[in-house]
């Protein structure tokens, strides 16, 4: 079955950096676009950036342009997230997500604290 598992998450001062990174199981990773998403308390998840299946091409959300991004590895089965000049507001579980065959699959999702 698909299994997606994060790790990476953590506390950071802002203006600090960390990366995340998302390991794969269960289906054809090549095939599929992945998505970081994030929810913070109270409100609803967000998809954060998107990257297509071979050609790479990414998409993010417009409030974490030029500060994030997103890659993939194919033979490792993996994608990633780099998050550099982060924010308070950047707080927020953050998951990685897919949609394989019409159903959609999310990771644990793993905590990224951004506070002084």
């Amino acid at each position: 079955q698909v299994q997606l598992v994060e790790s990476g998450g953590g506390q950071v001062r802002p203006g600090g950096s960390l990366g995340l990174s998302c390991a794969a199981s269960g289906f054809t990773f090549s095939n599929y676009a992945m998505g970081w998403y994030r929810q913070a308390p109270g409100k609803e998840r967000e998809l954060v950036a998107q990257i297509s299946s071979v050609a790479g091409a990414t998409w993010y959300i417009d409030v974490v342009k030029g500060r994030f991004t997103i890659s993939r590895d194919n033979a490792k089965k993996v994608v990633y997230l780099q998050m550099n000049s982060l924010k308070p507001e950047d707080t927020a579980v953050y998951s990685c997500g897919c949609r394989v065959q019409r159903v959609d699959y999310w990771g644990q999702g793993t905590q990224v604290t951004v506070s002084p």
